[in-house]
């Protein structure tokens, strides 16, 4: 919803309790059995209400499941879950703090699709062309600077939040992020 207001209505706060039992009781996809109720509510508070992402994360035997919730205004406006193997609950709390704050989109360099890396490494040689380097250091150049985008999108290479002479993969020793939600 757009307004405090009706994030903290009596209305809106039963269905979203509704909706968490559903999602518990079931899966994502039952959340789809509340339409009618959702489409009521826009109308009886007048306010757009959307449902974002729905996920239900069950760990694997012997994983750790941790979260995040960053509240502001009273309310949760961004929340995180992540599935670790080995670790603890703080280093996944930890974890699951960066990626609210650095929001990855991937976990290794190998899960960035190669289409996106080309189109990146085009735009960054254009770049590096139009700063005028020398023919023979482009290659260099680019290299370097796609290191720079995986920081950007990949979760094990960023530098974490809380001491960014640290990279990710470096934090977690031996533990090893399976999954997360944002």
């Amino acid at each position: 919803c757009e307004t405090d207001f009706v994030a903290s209505s009596e209305q809106f706060v039963a269905e979203a309790e509704a909706l968490t039992k559903l999602v518990i009781a079931k899966n994502e996809a039952a959340v789809s059995e509340r339409t009618t109720q959702l489409e009521d509510m826009k109308i009886t508070l007048k306010e757009k209400i959307e449902l974002g992402q729905v996920v239900r994360f069950e760990a694997a035997a012997g994983n750790l499941l941790e979260s995040y919730t960053h509240v502001q205004g009273g309310r949760g406006v961004n929340v995180v879950l992540v599935e670790l193997s080995g670790g603890n609950a703080d280093l996944g709390h930890d974890i699951a703090v960066h990626i609210a704050f650095a929001r990855p989109r991937y976990l290794t360099k190998e899960d960035v699709p190669a289409e996106e890396i080309e189109k990146e490494r085009a735009t960054l040689e254009t770049i590096t062309r139009n700063e005028g380097k020398p023919e023979a250091a482009i290659g260099k150049i680019v290299d370097g600077r796609i290191q720079g985008f995986f920081k950007d999108i990949v979760l094990l290479e960023q530098p974490y939040a809380k001491d960014d002479k640290k990279a990710i993969k470096d934090l977690l020793g031996g533990a090893k992020v399976v999954r997360w939600a944002q």
